[in-house]
């Protein structure tokens, strides 16, 4: 089967260190990362002025044989969100029993998936209504597991959303 593909997602606007830290930390774990934008190719710029290509675009994205997607926070996941594509990709991941893991921000794409209801979620405090409008319980803790979905609340959550997001990759792979 070979090696595992890993998903981020990246638009404009990125938490940098959000996007940076998983993306190392889950080569190191031995996964494929893939950077999957609106359009393969684009350099997208993020909050401090890293800059990024895309792998791919979401058109491209084949969630077959993948462990998981990362969605990164920052205001990208407000610019994602408005992309149905992106949108569509998340709830069929969700819903093919995917890790979806979102920190900071990036529970924004999971409340406009709609796959949250009735799920204890965190995030960046200032979104805590909107998870909460969109049927979640919202927990201020440093990352929460609710089924295959990881969310933590700020860039120094990082270690724990990334120890937790190999952690179950693996009982999911078990699983399938």
């Amino acid at each position: 089967m070979g090696k595992k593909r890993i998903y981020i997602l990246v638009e404009d606007l990125f938490e940098d260190t959000e996007l940076l830290y998983p993306y190392y930390r889950m080569q190191e774990a031995g996964y494929d990362v893939v950077t999957i934008g609106p359009d393969k190719g684009e350099e997208y710029r993020g909050k401090n002025g890293l800059t990024i290509i895309s792998d791919i675009s979401v058109s491209e994205a084949d969630i077959e044989d993948t462990a998981a997607i990362i969605i990164p926070g920052g205001y990208a996941p407000d610019r994602l969100r408005r992309n149905r594509h992106i949108v569509e990709l998340v709830k069929k991941a969700h819903k093919k029993c995917m890790v979806v893991a979102a920190i900071c921000h990036g529970p924004w794409m999971l409340a406009e998936a709609g796959i949250i209801r009735g799920m204890q979620v965190t995030g960046f405090f200032s979104i805590s209504t909107d998870l909460k409008n969109a049927g979640a319980e919202y927990v201020d803790r440093e990352v929460v597991v609710d089924g295959n979905i990881i969310t933590s609340r700020e860039p120094g959550d990082l270690p724990a959303f990334c120890k937790n997001i190999i952690e179950l990759i693996e009982v999911y792979s078990v699983k399938k």
